[in-house]
């Protein structure tokens, strides 16, 4: 009797976990634009992390100053694409 109840259970615990579901939310695009802003918060993210290392001691000056550059100048990159995707596109008459 309990060896049948734990079968049952067994299946439809596998049944509940794995049955697939019929209405599945559909994800948005994202857009270039969307993809930036991702990757800005990763930067600055990364940018707080390297500060944050660097003054609990783990960077050698040269290190952190190497690799802020580096960040800054993705940063800055991924700003300038943003600023020219945000802009209306201007016609000449």
């Amino acid at each position: 009797m309990i060896l049948a109840l734990c079968a049952a259970f067994t299946i439809a615990l596998f049944v509940y976990v794995f049955y697939p579901e019929r209405h599945v939310a559909a994800q948005r695009v994202k857009t270039r634009l969307d993809f930036l802003e991702e990757q800005k918060a990763v930067l600055y993210e990364n940018l707080r992390d390297l500060n944050f290392e660097y003054r609990a001691g783990k960077y050698p000056l040269e290190d952190y100053t190497a690799q802020r550059a580096a960040l800054e100048a993705e940063a800055a990159q991924v700003l300038a694409e943003m600023e020219r995707l945000q802009q209306p596109t201007v016609r000449r008459a």
